[in-house]
């Protein structure tokens, strides 16, 4: 039988694999800054999971510079998706219909 965490793990790349499927297909249609950086968001959001695993799987190391006491790798994989995506909603709330 398969490990729940193991099962969680296939699940989540799934997910975010179409999701990040979708978000390259609309890349190519959209032609906007703001959607633009919405798209990057959901990209670094699923580079951010793929990072997670391949340190739970030891294949990656969290270790070297520390800001906090929080790995740096870990901090970026959390935060950039999360800048990508409030860029893009500051810059579709700035424009003027």
């Amino acid at each position: 039988m398969m490990s729940p965490q193991i099962l969680f793990y296939i699940i989540e790349l799934a997910v975010k694999g179409i999701v990040t499927f979708f978000a390259i297909l609309l890349m190519s249609r959209m032609h906007s800054a703001a959607w633009m950086t919405i798209i990057c968001g959901f990209l670094c959001s699923y580079a951010a999971t793929v990072y997670k695993i391949l340190i739970e799987l030891g294949i990656f190391s969290a270790g070297g510079l520390l800001i906090l006491g929080i790995p740096l790798s870990a901090l970026l994989s959390l935060s950039v998706p999360a800048l990508f995506f409030i860029i893009g909603f500051i810059i579709l709330l700035s424009k003027k219909n």
